[in-house]
C-alpha cells in the first residue's frame, strides 16, 4: 500500500509540474522579446547567471544501475548498436567545457564535461541519407527531438562526468545528452536510446507548448 501511495504522490507532483510549465508556455512567461547572437554577449536574453546547478525533472528520478544500463542507437542508420556500460566506457573519451542555459532563465558558465562525442557515435552508426532528425529517449519515458545537424556538432556529447565527478542521478546520471547550444531540456537526462528518423517528431515538452528547436539566443522558449 505504501508503494501505491508513493506512486500516487509522484504522479501528482508530475501532473502539477506539467500543468505549471504548460501555463508558463501559454502566458509566455520569462520572454523579453530580445534577440542576440552567440559571441555578441555571453548571457542569452532573459537569462541570469547562477553558480549552482538547479535540479529540474518530471518528479521522478530513475535509479539506473550500471550493470543494467544500456544505450540503444537505431532508426535510419547503417549500423545499429547497443552499448552496455563497459562498452560505452571503451569508446574514445573526450573532455569539453561549455555553458548551459535552462528555459527557466538560469545559465551556468564553464561546465567541465567528460563523455563520448556525438561525432564519434555518428562515425560508427553512419546515418542514412533519409535521416534528418534525432529523438532522445530516456529511462523515465521522456523524449526530445532535434535536427541531425544540431546533433552533429563538436560540442555535443553523451556525458557521464561533470566537474571531474560522475554525473549524479539527480542531474541525469549515469549518462545524459549534452547539446549546449540549445536550451537544456534538449539535453535529455538518463538517456537510454537515440533514434534517427526522417520526419520531425516533437518530444515531451515540444508537445506541451515549448518551442520545437529551443535556441536561447533568439528566446525560443515556447511555441513556434
Amino acid at each position: 500500500m505504501a508503494d501505491d501511495d508513493g506512486e500516487g504522490l509522484i504522479e501528482g507532483v508530475k501532473r502539477k509540474l506539467i500543468e505549471t510549465k504548460q501555463r508558463w508556455a501559454g502566458e509566455g512567461r520569462l520572454l523579453t522579446g530580445e534577440t542576440s547572437q552567440p559571441g555578441a554577449q555571453r548571457l542569452p536574453p532573459g537569462q541570469r547567471e547562477v553558480k549552482n546547478w538547479p535540479v529540474l525533472d518530471l518528479g521522478a528520478k530513475p535509479d539506473v544501475r550500471l550493470d543494467r544500463w544500456h544505450l540503444r542507437i537505431d532508426g535510419l542508420i547503417e549500423s545499429p548498436l547497443v552499448w552496455d556500460w563497459p562498452q560505452f566506457l571503451a569508446q574514445p573519451q573526450s573532455e569539453d567545457v561549455s555553458d548551459m542555459h535552462c528555459v527557466t532563465a538560469w545559465s551556468r558558465y564553464d561546465n567541465k564535461w567528460q563523455g563520448v562525442s556525438a561525432k564519434h557515435l555518428l562515425s560508427l552508426v553512419k546515418p542514412l541519407p533519409a535521416a534528418r532528425f534525432v529523438v532522445f529517449h530516456a529511462y523515465d519515458g521522456y523524449t526530445t527531438n532535434l535536427p541531425l545537424a544540431d546533433f552533429d556538432d563538436d560540442d555535443v556529447f553523451l556525458v557521464h562526468h561533470w566537474e571531474g565527478r560522475p554525473l549524479t542521478r539527480e542531474h541525469g546520471g549515469p549518462v545524459r545528452a549534452l547539446v549546449p547550444k540549445l536550451y537544456l531540456w534538449k539535453s535529455a537526462k538518463w538517456i537510454s536510446r537515440i533514434e534517427f528518423i526522417a520526419e520531425d517528431r516533437p518530444g515531451f515538452w515540444e508537445m506541451r507548448g515549448y518551442h520545437n528547436h529551443g535556441d536561447p539566443w533568439t528566446e525560443q522558449r515556447y511555441g513556434d
